[in-house]
Order: structure tokens, then sequence, then C-alpha cells
């Protein structure tokens, strides 16, 4: 019998008055995966996942997480499932140790406060009221309650805005650690880098439907991007040696440069096969689509980093 997916959304459906936010999206995220939800502003990402996360009530569809329905079934869900909105708003007057140690009594098994606090970056911070902290404080803090009960399923709502690069890295590699042990991560963002580094698939949403989905490589693919690695060889390339690799599509040569196209790990395949053949290559590039070029392909539009997501 397969095991039962973290999460399992069917046929949401969510209206605000004249403005359909989230249009008949179904969703599966597997156990321990980093499930990216990604799209412009107005594409209904958030209200998709408040849908999941059971604060907002769909007009019609259907949610499970680990089983459990999000309405039906609210305190045990509550156990399991982290949550951590962009609009969240906490008691001003606590400091961020209160905060966490709040928190902490509503769960059975609380994560330790010091080392969550410590993992988010705000030890020195403990004694600072909410209302004092900065907004990258404030979204640190929100994500420490989030994970304060150990939940096995977390959602991450713009997990890194208004953070410093440094703080930026230091959450990536605190959600990297959660999905080693095993915990799912529904991360909706706009930064195709945390994108790209982070999410095993990604669901493209626009006008409030799900364009795309599949992991940022096999996105790349999908909006049919080639790489390209150029170089140029001391001495010459064997008949067929290229061709006859799983990553390439077309090989030419072009004004005493060789030009290779294809998919996967090009470069690697290209370097290794030239190696073993005893090929020097001089002057070697790869070039190689992002995200955001498909983000563009699949939806015609290109998403502004800049902008507030909802």
């Amino acid at each position: 019998m397969p095991p039962t997916p973290a999460v399992e959304a069917e046929r949401l459906h969510k209206r605000y008055r004249a403005t359909v936010a989230v249009d008949d999206i179904s969703l599966t995220v597997g156990t321990g995966e980093i499930f990216g939800v990604l799209g412009r502003n107005g594409a209904g990402k958030t209200t998709t996942v408040e849908l999941i996360a059971g604060v907002r009530r769909p007009d019609r569809g259907t949610v499970r997480v680990l089983g459990l329905d999000v309405r039906r079934d609210r305190a045990r869900l509550r156990q399991v499932l982290g949550v951590q909105l962009q609009d969240a708003t906490l008691h001003g007057a606590l400091t961020v140790t209160e905060l966490v140690r709040l928190y902490a009594t509503f769960y059975r098994d609380p994560a330790p406060a010091g080392e969550l606090i410590e993992s988010v970056g705000l030890t020195a911070s403990g004694r600072t009221r909410f209302e004092n902290l900065s907004g990258g404080q404030q979204q640190r803090l929100s994500i420490a309650l989030a994970l304060i009960g150990r939940p096995r399923v977390v959602i991450l709502d713009e997990l890194t805005t208004g953070l410093d690069p440094e703080a930026r890295r230091q959450m990536w590699a605190t959600v990297e650690r959660l999905r080693d042990t095993g915990v799912t991560i529904l991360l909706v963002s706009h930064a195709m880098e945390e994108v790209e580094r982070l999410c095993d698939r990604v669901a493209l949403l626009d006008a409030g439907r799900v364009v795309a989905l599949d992991s940022p490589e096999g996105l790349i693919e999908q909006a049919g991007f080639v790489q390209r690695v150029t170089f140029r060889a001391a001495t010459p390339v064997p008949e067929g040696l290229l061709e006859g690799l799983g990553e390439v599509e077309r090989v030419r040569a072009d004004g005493g440069r060789v030009v290779v196209e294809g998919r996967g790990d090009l470069l690697q395949a290209v370097s290794v096969a030239l190696v073993r053949a005893g090929v020097v290559a001089t002057e070697t590039r790869s070039e190689q689509a992002r995200l955001d070029d498909a983000f563009l392909a699949l939806t015609g539009r290109r998403l502004d980093p800049e902008e507030e997501t909802r």
C-alpha cells in the first residue's frame, strides 16, 4: 500500500466577490518533499496555502494533511502542521523568548526554546519585544513559532522576505536540515534562486490555476530551453564521441569552436567524455536557462522580485 501523501488538495476553489483567487487547483505533496509554489502578485499562492492550512474555507474542494481533514480534524492537525504566513500578527508587548515559550505550551513535545531561537538567529534579541523587532526579525520569529511543535509538515510563506543575505542563507540551511529529518515543506516564494536551490518540485500558478508542475529542471525543459556547451579542442574530437552521449541533442562546429546542445547534466557529460578520449578542451563555456526564463515562457509573464506576493 503506498504511503499517505503529506498534502492532498483536490479541486480547490475560492472566490472573493467578483475575483476568483483559486480556480480548481489540485496538488499532491509527498512526504519529505520541499514543494514550491511560485507565481506573480495575485496568482493565488497565499490563498492556496491558507486553504491547505485550514485558515480559510474553500468554496469547494477538499484538503487532507497526513490524512487529516483540515476542517474536521483541527485539533490533531495543530500537532503535526506548522504554519508561517506573511501577515501573522503577534502580541507586541511580549518578548521573543516569551512568545516562543508561550507557543511551546500548545504542544505535547515542543522543541527547546533556546535552540529554536538560536536556529533562526535571534539569540541576541531574546529580551526584545515583538513590536521593537525589525521586519526581518519578526519574520524569523514567525518561522521559529511555526517549528516549535516539531511539525511533520510546514507551510512557509515568503520564507526570506526582509532578510539580509547572511540570514537568507541561514534560513535555507534550516530548511534543508528539516527536509533531512523527513519534514515536508510547502514553500511559497518569489525568489528564483531560493526555489531552484531548495525545491524538489514547483507548481507555477497564474490567475488561480496551476499552469505547470515539475522539478525546477523539468520546468526549464518544459519551456523548451536547451543547454549549450562551447569549447575549443586542442586536438581533433573523435567522430561520434559526443553525439553518442544521452545528454547531447546536437553537435556543430562554429568558427573553430565546438557547440554542443542538450539537456540534463550536459557540461559534466561532455567534460568526462573529452577527458576519457584524451581531448584537451579550452575556452569552455556553459550556457543554461534559469527558472525565471521558464516562468516567462510558461506563463507569458515575468515575475517581478519586488512584488509583494498574494
